[in-house]
């Protein structure tokens, strides 16, 4: 006969299932078990708790705690239009910070051991700089031009040369829509566009795949603009706006800069105003180019909303009919970030790294890290 744990408390039993996004009358309808150990009326055997703390998602130590623990995101996460910062996210979000900075203790560690210099860019400037100056920064350590990206056929190729030059300069870049690779657990858009963790050896960006890359690159600097002012945030920026609050109002200024230069697109605009024609210019998708044009007061916010609410409705759609799938590999490239998985690969090498602390670090194990490392990496 299967052991009966007895030392069951409620309280982190119900903290749990909150924690996970249900309320405790759906769950236990569903698990009435679970609300019997709640009432002392059964036991559960260990197999029966080790799979509760699966379905919700807790370490199995927790079980047994006195009172459920207190949680906290190493970063405050801005709402748009709110002056206020949080720091209650939902448990993906949560554990996607937490798989994030897991990734970036490890390799700021490592990074220590090999000597590598501090990034003399990290915290350069501060909220009291303005966003032209920090452009002009960026654009000198990431060595481009102001019309960089006119050498390439659209803003998706300027997208993936942007971040392959973010990521030679020192800073890591994930694309991710999930936790890990849990397909089943999806970050939501509308809560997370994106979150940055900041230190001087290695700033870590993660960039909501799922959103529509239409808005991504505008994201990407954003959270390039936190790494120069040198604080770590999340945000959710509904409707490509920013919270109500300095910092993000000066990092979503230097994205449209780096973007779209002021000079440069009113130049054009004197020339056109055809949206389209001026996203192939700048090489930007049509969102940006609307967002830009709502800087610079030439179009207004109900403008720009009713634009920006019809395209990602069509984007919407068109997920919905594309469905799953696509090349796991070239997904993982994105989801790992290239740079910090060739550290992962020279560490395990070096006999620095286990092979399961490797597939730890990159979600990936035995066959799949191997092919991944072996024929997609380099």
């Amino acid at each position: 006969m299967s052991k009966r744990i007895k030392n069951i408390n409620r309280d982190v039993i119900e903290w749990a299932i909150i924690r996970n996004g249900n309320s405790l009358e759906e769950f236990y309808a569903h698990n009435p078990d679970v609300e019997s150990w709640t009432k002392g009326e059964k036991y559960p055997t260990l197999k029966q708790l080790e799979n509760f703390t699966h379905k919700v998602h807790v370490p199995f130590g927790y079980m047994f705690l006195d009172n459920p623990p207190v949680e906290t995101i190493p970063l405050p996460f801005f709402r748009t239009g709110q002056k206020a910062q949080t720091e209650k996210v939902s448990l993906n979000v949560f554990h996607a910070i937490q798989l994030i900075k897991d990734r970036q203790d490890w390799l700021t560690e490592y990074l220590e051991e090999l000597d590598f210099s501090d990034l003399n860019f990290v915290g350069k400037f501060s909220v009291k700089d303005n966003a032209s100056s920090i452009v002009s920064d960026i654009r000198e350590v990431l060595q481009l031009e102001e019309d960089w990206a006119e050498l390439y056929e659209n803003w998706e190729q300027a997208l993936n040369h942007l971040t392959s030059k973010i990521e030679e300069a020192g800073i890591i870049v994930t694309f991710n829509g999930i936790v890990g690779a849990n397909t089943h657990r999806v970050i939501d858009v509308n809560e997370c566009r994106g979150f940055v963790l900041v230190n001087k050896k290695a700033p870590f960006l993660f960039i909501n795949a799922a959103d529509a890359k239409a808005a991504q690159m505008f994201t990407l600097i954003h959270e390039l603009a936190h790494v120069w002012i040198g604080e770590s945030a999340g945000f959710d920026n509904q409707q490509l706006l920013p919270a109500n609050n300095p910092m993000e109002i000066l990092c979503d200024k230097v994205a449209a800069e780096f973007l779209v230069p002021k000079e440069c697109f009113l130049q054009k605009w004197e020339l056109t105003q055809d949206f389209k024609s001026l996203s192939k210019m700048f090489k930007v998708s049509p969102i940006v180019i609307y967002r830009r044009a709502l800087d610079l007061k030439l179009i207004n916010l109900s403008d720009f909303l009713r634009f920006y609410n019809n395209y990602m409705s069509d984007f919407k759609q068109r997920k919905e009919k594309q469905g799953s799938g696509g090349d796991f590999y070239a997904t993982a490239r994105k989801r790992v970030s290239v740079r910090f998985a060739v550290f992962v690969d020279n560490a395990v090498k070096e006999n620095k790294l286990l092979y399961r602390d490797a597939y730890k670090l990159t979600n990936m194990k035995g066959d799949t890290y191997n092919k991944f490392i072996t024929e997609h990496l380099y």
